[in-house]
């Protein structure tokens, strides 16, 4: 039997889940004019998953990559969440 779509599933699941906390605590913490690092890191993660001859660790970074690509929509997205009452809002952070 072979593994590899068990593998790359099941890295994905926690990877998306693992976003989750770090988008809410990014927003919370220092807003969404942190975008900028979630694109550079995940143009990073994507080339580097080029260069990786594994097939299951070059799609494990490539999932990675996106994740850190979608996290700017959900940066935007948790901004509008906050204003909406549905998460509590930094009072620390103007």
């Amino acid at each position: 039997m072979y593994y590899g779509g068990v593998l790359i599933g099941l890295a994905s699941f926690l990877i998306i889940g693992l976003f989750h906390p770090i988008v809410i605590k990014t927003e919370y913490y220092y807003g969404k004019r942190m975008w900028p690092i979630f694109l550079v890191v995940g143009i990073v993660f994507l080339a580097i998953s080029l260069f990786i001859e594994n097939q299951i660790i070059s799609s494990v970074i490539g999932v990675l990559g996106f994740s850190c690509l979608w996290s700017i929509h959900e940066l935007i997205e948790q901004e509008a969440r906050v204003k909406k009452g549905w998460f509590p809002e930094n009072p620390n952070r103007k």
